[in-house]
């Protein structure tokens, strides 16, 4: 397996967490079991995937701007999870929220599955994404426990 085919996996996850997540209703149990699944994927997906991808990425000049890009999208993902953690479930504010967090993670999921994984793929060989899948799978086990 591959970095890229590790990391489309946890793709498919948030894709299918946030989509279940915004159609949930108030202050209800599923949307608080929806919402700490939501928040541990994200987390764990962000910290996993700059270990593996976007730290090896810094270290060649074609993908450097990109890794950093991706990591500031981190970041305003994270800001936009404080936001929900904040903000009471039956407000309604709370799910234009958790649009706009769906929004944003699928624009950077399909970023990063378009551009940064055809970028990365030229400067790392197959050895190479087969050890950063082993490292981004390593990281997600320790950083779910």
């Amino acid at each position: 397996m591959t970095i890229f085919e590790a990391l489309r996996e946890s793709h498919d996850r948030q894709r299918t967490l946030l989509d279940l997540l915004v159609k949930t209703h108030g202050d209800s149990d599923g949307r608080d079991e929806l919402f700490k699944r939501v928040r541990a994927e994200l987390e764990h997906h962000a910290g996993a995937e700059e270990r593996a991808l976007y730290i090896p990425m810094m270290e060649h000049d074609m993908t450097q701007e990109k890794a950093r890009h991706s990591v500031a999208e981190h970041h305003e993902i994270d800001e936009l999870i404080e936001t929900l953690q904040q903000t009471d479930y039956s407000s309604p504010g709370w799910l234009a929220t958790a649009r706009q967090l769906q929004e944003m993670v699928t624009h950077h999921l399909d970023e990063e599955e378009q551009e940064v994984f055809q970028l990365a793929g030229r400067v790392f060989d197959d050895a190479t994404k087969q050890s950063l899948a082993d490292t981004y799978q390593e990281e997600m086990q320790r950083l779910a426990s």
